[in-house]
Parts: structure tokens; C-alpha cells; sequence
């Protein structure tokens, strides 16, 4: 027999890898087939320390007394078939003592559940008390799958000891893979979790920036803490319209990070703190950091950059107090650096066609002060984040879901809130029509105002970048669902708006609009809330979002450019297999 080390099942290696990680190395073992990949790598590996149990009842209650003797976690191990049923005894024990017991029940692929199979059971649902955590380790076949299967194991590792902790389950699927020639286990990333209590890591050296995404409004102590942070550390924080951060270090990137031919340096970053919720900002969450903190309250796992390296489970003043330094430097040459790349890219904007973009960059910054502003997602959120707004404007879009069922809505509750403020609003066409029942609601009041962009469909999926635009103008048909609603009708909102009381402005050109902005944007109530519609192309909408994002062009990608395109003037047809060798014989590429 060949020297036996490792199983070559991926997700069996990465648990191990994670096992040690955290130092868990007892494991109540019971006989069987499933598990045999599992099993066999441990008791090769001197690291961990195995105990035997046939009766698998017994089992769960000898880790019961190993992990409440030592105060270790202890690993179980069985096969399939009802095997992991009689945990169920000695894991309820666990749950109510709180003991770090790792029930991992091996199993064939649970694609499988429901088919007749033997030994195949569902084990997807178990009791409410009888482990904290329940997750599957399927099979890996891709980087995603190891990705997955990292932050799966980790999750669960990191609840055996979290408030007070408790026993975990892991269905580990297996291949029966009788190869057991893998000598070294891959590298891991393990995932800390900090709470105030726990000794905090030291802050790297290296370039620092926090990242927001949606998030609550802040108080102003909050903003002095992040601040005083980024002052004695010579850090930014990346925002959007989302963020709600409006302090001294604010950066609006988007335009800069989405540029499809630059690459900024303020992208390149050592440690990324990581706060507030879902982002609707794509580019700027395109970063690549070296290295994630997440800080928040609910210490959750949430992996968004894949590089999470600690959570911080706790309020973000005080992750942000603890780590200002006492001698702060005061060196703000990072936000120089990303606001002079700011400026550089905004200089070279061309004249843009009109547009969802061309509008957010002819009146982002006229809005009053103090008003509120609700953006639409994806196509409307995407043009209004690459310009800034006033800082007294606070603004807001349903990222949260991500839906555009309820934007209007959304906009009406605010309105609700301060009837002295004015609440504008800015939505693509299939988004006001999905939710425009709710400007019949007679509590809306003359602080509304909307912005209301028709172009007749669903402009994202035209856009030159979406995958939607490969099937050219069939995608109108069901992809971006163009001609409901009147087809840009110019008067079946003007009726709508005039009969629930709304003053209609519309507008189809740049001449026409800088006619009427005035008017929407004029400060203080007016008797009426105030509609403004405004007609554009889909193929314009896709015309300005390519330009914005392709004006900078640095010298050295111009001139390739220059060269693509003689090559294929002259190479016609033969151009894309020439141009894919080519490609492979540039610097850097083997």
C-alpha cells in the first residue's frame, strides 16, 4: 500500500486546514464508509488525538464530557444512513450546557436526498436545540467553491465559542476518493472574531481606508471617531449616496474606480475597514484590498471582498476610538491623492449626450440645502454616484432588497417625516410605474418632488456593458421589457400627475431641461408637489455611461488602442484570432 496522507476531497482538506487553524484537535470518531476521507486523514496526521465509538449515542455524549472536562471543542465523526440521528441525545445535552461539540456527519452528495438512494438522508433541517449552527460542505470543483467552503467552515467554527458558545453541525460531503496522496493541507484564511472584552490585533502599517455602505444615520460622535481615525492614520472613507457619511474624509470614487481604462493608485489598499450594509456602488466595491476589518454589531461573517481577515463584533466608535492614535500626525496625503484623481477625471468628462448621467451632473450639486434625495436602483444610483451633492443633503436608495418595487414609496415615508424638508426623487420609468399607485395616497404632501426618466424600458439592459446588449434591439422584447406604459406616451403622466394634484413639468431635450430645472429645483415648499418628466434614448443612456467611464485614457493603452483598430481595418474578419495572440505576447504574459 502507497504511503497514505491526505484525501484529495478539497472541502475535506479545508476543514482539516481550519481545524488546526483554530486548534481543535480532539475527535470522537465512529466507524463507517461516508466518513472514511475524513477520518483517515486525522488519524494520519498527528496533530489531532482520536477516540473511538461505535454506538454513535454514546459518542455524542463522551465529547460531551471531553469538551466539559477540558473546555475544548471535540469533533464527532460518522457515516451516513441514520448514523447522525443519535447525536440528537447527546447534542441537546451540549446545547442547554453550552459545550463546543463538532458534529460532523458525512455524507454522500445530497443531490441525492429523495431519490431512493440508500443510506441517503435529509439532513437539512435539525431540532432548534440541538446545535447553534447547521451548514453543508458540498463538493469542490471551482475557486468559488473553495471560497465558499473557506468561509462556510470558518463560519461555524467561530460559533462553537461565540456568546458562550454551543454545538455545531457540518454535513460534509464526500466522493469516496481512495486518494489519500496529498501530502501538505492548503492554505486557509482564518477569520477572527474581536469583541470589546478580547485583546484587539495592531493595525498594520500600509495604506488604510474604510469603506461604507448603506448605513443608519450617524451621529455626529460617530463622525468625530471616524475622523479623529482617518486623521492619526492618514486614512479616506469611500462613500456613496448611500453611505450617509458626510465628514472630513469623505470620497465619492466611482467615477474614478470605474473607469474602464485607468487604473487609480488610491485603489491600491493594504487594510480595508468595512462598514454599513450592501452597496449599491459597483465600482468602488470592486477594490482589492490585501486585507478586510469588518466592524459591526452583529459580528456576522460577511465576506463581501473576500479577504476578511477579522469581524469586529461591536460598535463602530468604538473599533474607530481604539485605534486613533494619541500623536496624530495629521498627514491627509492619501485624500489628496484621491481627491486630485477626482478632479482629474471629472476635467476630462466630455459633453455626454442627454441622459440619466448628463442630468445627476447638471443639477447634483443645485439641490437645496437640507432637502432629501431618493435614488432609484442600479442605472439611476450608478449616474448620480459619480457626482457629488450638497453636503447638507442627506440621500438614500433601497439597496437593501435591491428591488425597484417600492422606490417611490420609500420616498413618500420619508416625506412623511419632516413635512418642511423637500424630498426629490429620481427614478427610471419601469420603477415609477411598478410603485406610482402611491402618489394616489392622500398623504402626500407638496414637499415631493420627482424626477421621473422615461426612456421606455429597462435602460440597464441596453446598456453596452450588460450582458443585454448582446442581443442588440430583441432584448426590447422580453430582456428590458420597452413599450408598456404608454411607450414614452407624453401624456399619460402629464394626466396622472395633474389629477393627484402634482405640477408637471416634462422636458426632451438638454435645452428643454435647462429650461425647466429651475423650477424643480426651486428652494422652499411650493403650493404643489412637483413632477418633471424627462424623455431620453436607451442608446444614449449607453452612449453616456461609455464615455464617463472611458475618459481617461492613459498614453500607453492609447496607443495600443491605435494599433487594435489599424489591425483591424486591415485584418477584417481574421482581426479577433490575431488580436488574441497578440494579447498573449504582451509584457507581462506568458
Amino acid at each position: 500500500m502507497s504511503e497514505i496522507h491526505y484525501t484529495d476531497e478539497k472541502n475535506v482538506q479545508i476543514l482539516l486546514a481550519l481545524l488546526k487553524a483554530y486548534g481543535i484537535r480532539l475527535a470522537v470518531v465512529s466507524p463507517g464508509t461516508t466518513n472514511i476521507t475524513f477520518v483517515a486523514s486525522m488519524q494520519y496526521d498527528s496533530w489531532f488525538k482520536l477516540y473511538s465509538a461505535a454506538d454513535e449515542r454514546s459518542a455524542a455524549y463522551i465529547a460531551c464530557g471531553l469538551a466539559a472536562e477540558t473546555g475544548e471543542p471535540v469533533i464527532l465523526s460518522c457515516t451516513g444512513a441514520t448514523a447522525s440521528r443519535n447525536y440528537l441525545p447527546g447534542l441537546t445535552e451540549a446545547y442547554y450546557r453550552k459545550l463546543p461539540v463538532l458534529a460532523v456527519t458525512s455524507s454522500q452528495p445530497v443531490a441525492g436526498v429523495g431519490h431512493l438512494i440508500p443510506q441517503v438522508i435529509d439532513r437539512s433541517s435539525v431540532p432548534n436545540d440541538a446545535v447553534t449552527k447547521s451548514i453543508l460542505l458540498p463538493l469542490v470543483n471551482t475557486d468559488n467553491d473553495i471560497w465558499n467552503c473557506e468561509i462556510k467552515c470558518n463560519e461555524a467554527l467561530l460559533v462553537l465559542k461565540r456568546h458562550g458558545g454551543g454545538p455545531v453541525h457540518i454535513n460534509l460531503e464526500t466522493s469516496y476518493s481512495r486518494n489519500f496522496s496529498v501530502v501538505e493541507l492548503p492554505a486557509v484564511r482564518k477569520i477572527d472574531r474581536i469583541t470589546c472584552s478580547d485583546d484587539f490585533p495592531e493595525l498594520p502599517e500600509g495604506r488604510i481606508a474604510v469603506f461604507v455602505g448603506v448605513h443608519k444615520k450617524w451621529r455626529d460622535s460617530d463622525i468625530e471617531a471616524v475622523d479623529a481615525f482617518c486623521q492619526s492614520n492618514n486614512a479616506v472613507v469611500f462613500c456613496d449616496h448611500t453611505s450617509g457619511y458626510k465628514g472630513k474624509y469623505r470620497v465619492l470614487n466611482s467615477v474614478v474606480f470605474g473607469q474602464m481604462y485607468y487604473h487609480s493608485e488610491a485603489a491600491d489598499i493594504d487594510i480595508l475597514i468595512h462598514i454599513g450594509e450592501i452597496s449599491g456602488d459597483y465600482y468602488t466595491a470592486e477594490l482589492n484590498p490585501k486585507q478586510v476589518w469588518r466592524i459591526s454589531p452583529d459580528g456576522e461573517i460577511r465576506d463581501t471582498f473576500r479577504q476578511l481577515r477579522y469581524v469586529f463584533e461591536m460598535p463602530e466608535a468604538e473599533f474607530f476610538r481604539h485605534y486613533m492614535k494619541n500623536d496624530r500626525t495629521g498627514d491627509d496625503s492619501y485624500l489628496t491623492l484621491c481627491r486630485s484623481e477626482h478632479q482629474m477625471v471629472h476635467d476630462n468628462i466630455p459633453e455626454l449626450p442627454f441622459s440619466n448621467i448628463w442630468i445627476a451632473g447638471q443639477i447634483s450639486s443645485r439641490l437645496p440645502d437640507n432637502s432629501v434625495l431618493h435614488l432609484g436602483i442600479l442605472n439611476t444610483l450608478r449616474s448620480w454616484n459619480l457626482f457629488e451633492i450638497p453636503l447638507s443633503v442627506s440621500s438614500s436608495c433601497n439597496v437593501g432588497g435591491f428591488g425597484i418595487d417600492g422606490d417611490i414609496s420609500s420616498l413618500i415615508g420619508a416625506s412623511l417625516a419632516d413635512r418642511s424638508r423637500i424630498c426629490f426623487g429620481v427614478f427610471g420609468d419601469l420603477a415609477f410605474f411598478y410603485d406610482m399607485n402611491v402618489l394616489g395616497n392622500r398623504h402626500v404632501g407638496n414637499n415631493v418632488r420627482i424626477l421621473l426618466i422615461n426612456n421606455g424600458r429597462g435602460t440597464e439592459f441596453r446598456n453596452y456593458c450588460h450582458m443585454g446588449s448582446m442581443f442588440g434591439e430583441d432584448a426590447d422584447a422580453f430582456i428590458a421589457a420597452a413599450g408598456h406604459y404608454g411607450n414614452q406616451s407624453p401624456a399619460l403622466v402629464r394626466h396622472y400627475a395633474e389629477d393627484l394634484g402634482f405640477e408637471y413639468l416634462s422636458a426632451s431635450s438638454k435645452e428643454e431641461f435647462k429650461a425647466v430645472s429651475p423650477m424643480f429645483l426651486r428652494p422652499g415648499l411650493t403650493d404643489k408637489p412637483i413632477f418633471l418628466e424627462v424623455f431620453t434614448s436607451s442608446a444614449e443612456e449607453s452612449d453616456a455611461l461609455q464615455k464617463v467611464l472611458s475618459c481617461v485614457v492613459p498614453d500607453e493603452v492609447r496607443k495600443k488602442m491605435q494599433i487594435s483598430s489599424v489591425a483591424h481595418k486591415i485584418l477584417g474578419r481574421h482581426y479577433d484570432t490575431v488580436h488574441s495572440v497578440y494579447n498573449r505576447l504582451k509584457p507581462g504574459r506568458k
